[in-house]
Order: C-alpha cells, then sequence, then structure tokens
C-alpha cells in the first residue's frame, strides 16, 4: 500500500475542485514518499506541532495556493485539534484500500467502505472493478452495490434478483454451477439468499440453487400461497417471467421434468381427473395424465364432444402444448367422429338425395377421420391413443364407410343412367366452368389435384380463404365411372366424345389421346390452352409463369401428390400425410398463379378415395372374378371389358349408361369391396361408385382487389376500476366467432404507467381464435400481477392495454385500452 503510483490519481482528483487536501495517515505508513508524490502546483506541509502556522499560512499568506496537509501519529481530539474547521470544509483523505476504492467508485453511501472491505477479493481484480464502475449510479446504497457486484460476477449488466436468479437457474439446467461457485467464492452467495428470503420468502438453513428450484415450483403447486404478508407474489411473478420469457423457457422446461421427478408429482395426480387438471400446466406430465383420461373418456363414451372441444381449447395454452397438440387435435376429431356417428342415419330415399347429404354433411365423417389418422400417427413416442384409435377405426369402417356403401349401392344399383339433377356431371366441367368465361374473352387456370376427395378439398377452400383477397366457393360434380384417373382427367378436357381405346388402356377425347400431360395438352390446343406438371410451373421463375399465362386463354395444371403416394402399396398409408403436404402445395400453387395474373382459377380433381388405415378383413374383398366374353382391364374396383357376365357382386353398365362412347362395358365392385388381385395397394383404392369416390369437388377461386380479412374483434370487460391487491383479473370477450375471413387475434395484456411495465414481464399473451357462435364460449380471463415499480405508483392512474405485434416486425402497438386506479393499503419491498 506504499506505491505512490496507487495513491497519486485520487489526490489529484480531489484537487480537481478543491485547493485544500488533509491527508491523515495514523501509523505514518507514507511518511517516506509523500514528499514525492509530485502533484503539479500543490505545495506538501508536514504537519509538526505547527498547527497555528499552517493555518496562518493557508489562509492568509497564501489564500488561492493549493496545499497538500500531511499529517501522521495520532489526532488530538476535539478542540484539541486546531485545524479541524479546516478538515469538516475541505475534507481528510485517508490511503487506505477500502477508502481508495470507495472514492473511485464515487459512491458515498453510508457502509460503501465496509462492503469493499469484506469484499476485498472481488476488488483486487481491477477489471471487475472497471466493469462495476459502469453499472453504478451516485444514489447506489450497500444493497445496489452487492446487487450490481452480483451482476459482474454472473458476466450481465441486469442486477434484479429477477435477472440474477434467471441465470442461475439457466446455469443449473445443463448441469453447470461455476457462476453460483463464483459468488460463493467472492462471498456474494449469502447476499443472493438474503435477498431471496427477503423479497421471495425463500429461507433455507442451507440454501442452494438446487433447494430453490424444488421451493419454487413447490410454491407453484400450491398457488404460491403463503401466511407472509403479501403471499408469495414476488416469486409468483418472476416464476411466471422465467416460464414465459425465452431467455429461461428451456432451461425451465427442464428443470420443471427434474423437480417434477423430485417431487413424484405423477403419483400425487394419480387419483385427479381431467377436469381437476385442465387448468394446470405446472409440469408435462399433466398434458400426459389429461391426454391418457381424456382418451379414455372418449373410447368409454363418458365425455361430451362438446366438453372435449372445450378442453383442447383451453390446453393450447399450455406451455407444453407443442409436444401434444397433435394428440389434442386427434382426440377432438375422434370424439366429434363418434358423436357425429352415434345419432346419424343412412336412410336414402334417391340417387340425388344421398349425393347431396354427403356433400353437405356426412363428407364431415371422413374428414375427421382423417384429421384423427394424421394427428394420431404424426406424435412421436409411445401412442396413447392406441385405445381410441382401435375404436374409430371400428366405428368408422363398419358403422360408416360398410353401411353407409351398402346404403347408397342400393341406390345405385336402381340408376339405369349415371346423372343427377343436384349434381352435374364431371363431364360437362369444361363447358360449365371454363368455356362462359373464355367467351367472355377472359382466361381461366385449372389446377387438377389427383385423388383431391371432395373432404380434403372442403379444407383447402378454408384454408385459401383464409389468405387475404381470396375468394373460394366449394362445389360438386358427378365424377365418371369407372372413378379412375385416366377417365376423370380426360372428363375434364374440352370434348364432345369421352370413349376407351379398343383395348381400354387409354381415353380417347374427340379421338385424342389423354394418357398423360403431352397428350392433354394436345387437346387443349384447340381452345387456346396448354397444360403443365405442377412442379414444373413452380420451378419456373415469376416472369415465366406470367408469360406462360399471357401465352394461353386456359392453362391445365397437373398435380399429384395424393394419388402418387396412396395407390402404391409400400407408400398407401401415408395417404393421409400426402393430403396434408397437396393441401400447402394447393395454396402455394393458387397464390402462384394470381401471382401470375390469374383471377378465374379452379381447383378440381379426377376422382376421390377410399381409405381406411387398419389392413381390412377377407370379408372385404370380393371372392369371384369378373367374367366375360372378353376382360380388358381389371382393377381392384372394377373391369372393362364385352359381354360381361352380371353377377349380384358387381354393379354392370354399358357405355351407353355411363355417357361414354364405344361400346366398351363396365363392371363396379359393389359398395367398398375389392377385387382380389395381384399387386397393388388394399387400404387405398378408387375407381368404383362411393360417394367418397364420386363426389368430386371444384374449388371456384377469385382472387380481389381489396383487402377481405380482418382480426377478431376483442373487448375488455373490467369489474371495476380500482387495483387494491397485488394482482388485477381482467375479463376479455371476442365479440364475434373467427371464420376464414375474421381471423384469431393475439393480443399482450399489460400494466402501464406511462411507458414503465408494473405487471408481469414478459406480459402475458392470449389467443382469440373461438369459433362457437355462443357468446359464453369466447370469454377469457387474465390474471396479472404487480411487480416490484408498481410500488412507485400507489394512487395513480394506471392503464391495462392490450398490444398486438405489428405485421414483420417486432414491435407491439396498443389495440385496446382501461384505466384504473391503483390503491393499495400495503407495499412490498422488491429492492435487491
Amino acid at each position: 500500500m506504499s506505491d505512490v503510483a496507487n495513491i497519486k490519481p485520487h489526490l489529484e482528483r480531489r484537487f480537481v475542485d478543491r485547493r485544500v487536501v488533509f491527508w491523515h495517515d495514523p501509523q505514518g505508513q507514507y511518511a517516506s514518499v509523500v514528499d514525492s508524490l509530485g502533484l503539479p502546483g500543490v505545495t506538501t506541509l508536514r504537519v509538526a506541532n505547527d498547527e497555528y502556522a499552517v493555518k496562518y499560512r493557508l489562509l492568509h499568506e497564501q489564500p488561492a495556493d493549493k496545499f497538500l496537509i500531511y499529517r501522521s501519529g495520532p489526532l488530538p481530539a476535539g478542540v484539541g485539534n486546531w485545524l479541524l474547521d479546516l478538515e469538516l470544509a475541505y475534507g481528510v483523505f485517508t490511503a487506505d484500500r477500502s477508502s481508495l476504492v470507495s472514492e473511485e467508485l464515487g459512491l458515498t453511501a453510508e457502509g460503501i467502505d465496509a462492503v469493499v472491505a469484506r469484499h476485498e477479493k472481488f476488488f483486487n481484480a481491477g477489471k471487475r472493478v472497471e466493469t462495476l464502475k459502469g453499472l453504478l449510479t451516485a444514489e447506489d446504497d450497500v444493497a445496489r452495490l452487492r446487487a450490481k457486484m452480483s451482476a459482474v460476477v454472473l458476466g450481465q449488466k441486469e442486477h434484479s434478483l429477477l435477472e440474477i436468479m434467471r441465470t442461475l437457474l439457466v446455469e443449473k439446467s445443463k448441469g453447470q454451477h461455476s457462476k453460483y461457485n463464483a459468488l460463493g467464492d467472492l462471498e456474494l452467495a449469502d447476499f443472493l439468499w438474503l435477498g431471496a428470503a427477503s423479497i421471495y420468502g425463500y429461507e433455507s438453513t442451507a440454501p442452494s440453487v438446487d433447494d430453490f428450484v424444488l421451493w419454487m415450483f413447490r410454491a407453484a403447486l400450491g398457488g404460491f400461497k403463503s401466511d407472509r404478508p403479501g403471499g408469495l407474489q414476488n416469486i409468483q411473478l418472476d416464476f411466471a417471467s422465467f416460464r414465459n420469457d425465452r431467455r429461461s423457457q428451456a432451461a425451465m422446461s427442464i428443470l420443471a421434468k427434474q423437480a417434477s421427478a423430485d417431487l413424484n408429482y405423477t403419483a400425487s395426480i394419480e387419483n385427479a381427473t381431467f377436469r381437476d387438471l385442465v387448468a394446470d400446466d405446472l409440469f408435462e406430465e399433466t398434458d400426459r395424465k389429461i391426454i391418457a383420461d381424456l382418451a379414455r373418456a372418449v373410447t368409454e363414451q363418458t365425455v361430451t364432444a362438446r366438453e372435449v372441444a372445450d378442453v383442447v381449447r383451453a390446453r393450447q395454452s399450455s406451455v407444453w402444448i407443442d409436444g401434444y397438440r397433435q394428440l389434442y387435435a386427434a382426440i377432438d376429431a375422434a370424439a366429434d367422429l363418434l358423436s357425429r356417428l352415434s345419432t346419424i342415419d343412412f336412410t336414402i330415399s334417391a340417387f340425388d338425395e344421398g349425393l347431396e347429404r354427403y356433400r353437405s354433411d356426412w363428407f364431415r365423417i371422413d374428414q375427421l377421420y382423417r384429421q384423427f389418422t394424421y394427428a394420431r400417427r404424426s406424435f412421436e413416442g409411445p401412442n396413447p391413443l392406441d385405445a381410441l384409435r382401435d375404436l374409430v377405426e371400428k366405428t368408422y369402417t363398419n358403422k360408416f364407410v360398410y353401411e353407409l356403401g351398402n346404403a347408397w349401392q342400393k341406390q345405385v344399383d336402381a340408376a339405369t343412367s349415371w346423372q343427377s339433377v343436384v349434381l352435374r356431371s364431371q363431364r360437362l366441367f369444361y363447358g360449365d366452368y371454363v368455356e362462359q368465361l373464355l367467351r367472355e374473352d377472359k382466361k381461366a387456370v385449372v389446377i387438377v389435384s389427383d385423388a383431391l376427395r371432395y373432404e380434403v378439398a372442403d379444407e383447402l377452400r378454408s384454408r385459401i380463404r383464409q389468405e387475404d383477397r381470396f375468394n373460394a366457393d366449394l362445389e360438386a360434380v358427378l365424377g365418371v365411372l369407372p372413378s379412375y384417373t385416366q377417365l376423370g382427367m380426360a372428363a375434364l378436357l374440352p370434348h364432345r366424345t369421352l370413349k376407351h381405346s379398343v383395348d381400354g388402356k387409354t381415353v380417347l377425347a374427340d379421338g385424342l389421346p389423354t394418357n398423360g400431360v403431352g397428350p392433354r395438352s394436345k387437346v387443349l390446343e384447340a381452345v387456346g390452352g396448354s397444360a403443365i406438371q405442377a412442379e414444373t410451373f413452380r420451378a419456373l421463375t415469376a416472369d415465366e409463369r406470367r408469360d406462360m399465362f399471357k401465352n394461353n386463354r386456359v392453362l391445365y395444371i397437373f398435380h399429384d401428390v395424393i394419388d402418387a403416394i396412396g395407390d402404391k402399396p409400400g407408400t398407401e398409408r401415408r395417404v393421409f400425410e400426402a393430403a396434408e403436404l397437396a393441401l400447402a402445395e394447393l395454396v402455394d400453387l393458387v397464390k402462384k398463379t394470381a401471382n401470375a395474373n390469374a383471377t378465374n382459377i379452379f381447383v378440381t380433381a379426377d376422382h376421390g378415395f377410399l381409405f381406411q388405415d387398419e389392413a381390412l378383413p377377407e370379408q372385404f374383398f370380393l371372392s369371384e372374378k369378373a367374367h366375360g366374353d372378353k376382360i380388358l382391364v381389371a382393377n381392384k374396383r372394377y373391369v372393362l371389358g364385352h359381354g360381361l357376365k352380371v353377377d349380384d357382386a358387381f354393379a354392370t353398365f354399358t357405355a351407353e349408361q355411363l355417357n361414354l362412347d364405344g361400346d366398351i362395358e363396365v363392371q363396379i365392385a359393389k359398395s367398398i369391396h375389392r377385387l382380389k388381385l395381384a399387386g397393388g395397394g388394399t387400404r387405398f383404392v378408387h375407381g368404383g361408385a362411393t360417394l367418397q369416390e364420386i363426389v368430386v369437388p371444384v374449388l371456384v377461386i377469385n382472387k380481389k382487389r381489396k383487402s377481405d380479412t380482418r382480426l377478431v374483434n376483442v373487448k375488455v370487460l373490467p369489474d371495476t376500476d380500482k387495483i387494491t391487491t397485488g394482482q388485477l383479473v381482467v375479463k376479455l370477450f371476442q365479440a364475434e366467432p373467427v371464420s376464414d375471413k375474421v381471423q384469431a387475434r393475439v393480443l399482450r395484456a399489460g400494466l402501464y404507467v406511462g411507458e414503465t411495465l408494473i405487471s408481469n414481464d414478459p406480459p402475458p399473451v392470449l389467443t382469440f381464435d373461438s369459433s362457437s357462435p355462443e357468446q359464453r364460449d369466447r370469454y377469457q380471463s387474465v390474471q396479472l400481477l404487480l411487480n416490484q415499480d408498481a410500488n412507485d405508483y400507489n394512487n395513480r392512474a394506471v392503464e391495462l392495454r392490450l398490444e398486438e405485434l405489428i405485421p414483420n416486425t417486432n414491435q407491439w402497438r396498443v389495440y385496446e385500452k382501461a384505466m384504473f386506479t391503483l390503491k393499495r393499503s400495503f407495499t412490498s419491498d422488491f429492492d435487491f
């Protein structure tokens, strides 16, 4: 401590704003170096029982000069110190390390020297001290000094208990402890736990991060209830921040899994029901328990589809939802499917009635079955829905596919010709939809998606309508028989005659072959059009797509995903995954054609399909084979030939009955039955006459000039205009159901004074996406906990803000607000 270089800068800083500095050195430890300091413009005087002379010189002989008055040895007490008045006026410098460091920090609060002395090891590192100085303000007291020292040790700028604990929790989640050990090594761990005790209410005879984690989760399990004034509101607030802030979300998930095991949480909820747990998302095991119980209740039919939908909607806000979203979706679809099938009536009195009921209602069963199967199969890991899957498969196959197939087959058997009043023929598609536009000198794009079943097209309609400025209406046509690709594709092209080639392997439109994009393009040349594969069209540049549309009156785009995957035995079970891919690709295709200046766009299909995920039992296959004078083509669902022998297992048609030219006869396996043939799959089939195969969708899509989508409206419904406790619960109302054009709104809620957030940080985020027409289903409540800044604003006006994210930014704007007055009877000490 006798190094002149260490002392000189401190003295120089003192002389910046004063002309006299008194230096007390009771031990005389600097007596030998005081004259060698070399302070510019400063005269050094040693006090040697000549206090009066020193005083006279300072005040009378040289009143404008600078002096360093050095005094060693013990100081005279009281009035015995003749220089006391000057020392009080100018201050006294001491060269002990604590005083020097305190002065360097620029802090004057009581007790600063003691902190510096106690944490000598911390202050021995110059780099730490320099970093600390960058965080300090002149008003910092002892507590804030230690807090900011802790922040320096942890390598961060934030010094609140929230941010210090967040760092330690993240470290703990990684199985590391070096930062916490550093706090202990520098004697700051005790200060941390004193703060945790006073602010959070955490007390332990042997505090540690591990122990704190268990205490915190145990407090959360108990609803943060406590006998201490204000309860455990501070840790409740910070716990929400730990869980919701992206900086610590992943860490808290890891810690929650560890805490769940340590607290034996699974055993504690063994006897709870999904109804008991629906509002709890503390541990991942909660979602597993809810899913298992909910699936069991749906299987046992002890819960309504409405209640299942409510539970599923409530669980969407769970912090664990990303891992279980598909399972909830599967359960929701299964409950709806089983509920609908429990009251369904397949009485069909006429051919047209069957078509109408399928396109308006019954198709939903196929849709729900697809959504259930896809969602269930999307979950990775041991599947808790196996029993539910068995029930859905059995009910869907036996109650729906089989019974509907048999009921509908009676109408097929009674039909003398393949035509309908309610559905126009697929063969009339070009004339009904495209030709009229061309007559008006307009252009059209037709996207033909192979095996796009009607129920899939219904979902596509919704997705397209959700796009801004896009409108889509779903219609249907009666598909041709047999319902297979070549005939269905040909039927969609412009033509007067449609027939099979002599060998039955090719379909001819006006005598031209249609087996492939090239031949179909030749057919379209007659009307100023052409055809292209979807993948080729998508690979074009935007300018190339615009040129293609400009150079054609009508453009057919052929898309093949569902049939390409479903019609192969090795991949047929992935047909619903293919449907999901097709939906995404078709939305993209529609947008790309619209960007190529197309305003009239149609999406249709060549045929639908039948599919059951479970292997089919023997009774679904015909034991008989088709017989006739000549069998040209034999497929799992149909036969083409001449002189076909009439058989009760088949529906037999002449070409004329099917509105086809030529003399080839057709036999269709009745209902949902398949022919036993080598090769190919059995779960995914088409070519027959079931409603799923022959109700063919036509989506009529237009792009508008003006925006036509908006977000749903939300209102604040406060019960009071005062906040009298540490929290505020506010009711929020979604004013209307969401739909394709009225879309979900995501808002965050917070309490503000000016721009100061005085509640949960980050603010809780709420999604308003209810499609229920019932008002009672569209209420939500948000709980806001006051933070440490709220204490500064008691008896002040407070603003509740609902904010929404500005599109394509990370900025939020105010959507709705309400005013409250903060009137708390007490405040909590949040200082650390």
